[in-house]
């Protein structure tokens, strides 16, 4: 199982991205998706092993959240702080 593999699940989810935020080039907040790819298959491992309430919109406001992910629009102050 991925997770009991990492040691902790903070290192299961930094899995998903090579312990390496992921930096996007967005310029207006409408172009930020409410959920990606990767989102959708991390949800989807976590529900083969048993969670619920992990939709792809949830997991990928939870990697913006913890960092994963730096969506900050490309002239935010915050932008370059990862």
């Amino acid at each position: 199982i991925r997770y009991k593999e990492m040691s902790s699940l903070d290192n299961y989810f930094w899995s998903w991205v090579n312990h390496t935020p992921i930096i996007n080039t967005f310029k207006k907040h409408e172009d930020i998706p409410s959920s990606t790819p990767l989102s959708r298959k991390i949800s989807d491992d976590l529900k083969k092993r048993g969670f619920t309430f992990v939709g792809p919109t949830i997991m990928y406001a939870y990697m913006q959240a913890c960092g994963l992910v730096n969506d900050h629009e490309t002239d935010c102050f915050r932008y370059h702080e990862v």
